[in-house]
């Protein structure tokens, strides 16, 4: 065989592998980053009008709007800093847990199959990057 057509070990193939889904997570969590910064709280925080009709609905106000506004922003920030990732996956499930509630009490379910699609990526997310929440805790430790 020609060195150009060595057949590729296991080990070469399991990395490639990794190496992939690595850069696919990576790829998903840029995604909702952008999803959350842009999409979901940017509205929130410029008080877009279907952003305030929805929250006056709700019967939250505005309060409550720039607040929620203001966490998602800090979430997808934090979905791009790798110490962070993992428990901004884990804060944006529970706000989307929120949310979920919400479409279905105040709004009768319309849309509420949405905050439970994007939990899937975001518990792939916490559970694939948990490693980086001891990294968390040990840099916390040290003050």
């Amino acid at each position: 065989m020609s060195e150009t057509t060595a057949p590729v070990t296991s080990t070469g193939s399991l990395s490639g592998r990794r190496r992939a889904a690595r850069v696919a997570l990576r790829t998903v969590q840029v995604l909702l980053a952008l999803f959350y910064g842009i999409a979901s709280a940017l509205p929130k925080l410029i008080a877009h009008p279907s952003a305030v009709e929805a929250f006056d609905k709700i019967g939250w106000g505005s309060g409550a709007m720039y607040t929620i506004g203001a966490l998602e922003l800090a979430g997808a920030v934090a979905l791009l800093v790798p110490v962070l990732q993992s428990l901004a996956a884990i804060a944006l499930s529970a706000l989307m847990v929120g949310a979920f509630i919400v479409q279905l009490t105040v709004f009768d379910g319309q849309n509420a199959a949405t905050p439970l699609i994007l939990m899937v990526p975001l518990i792939l997310i916490a559970w694939a990057r948990r490693e980086h929440n001891g990294e968390l805790l040990r840099l916390l430790r040290r003050r």
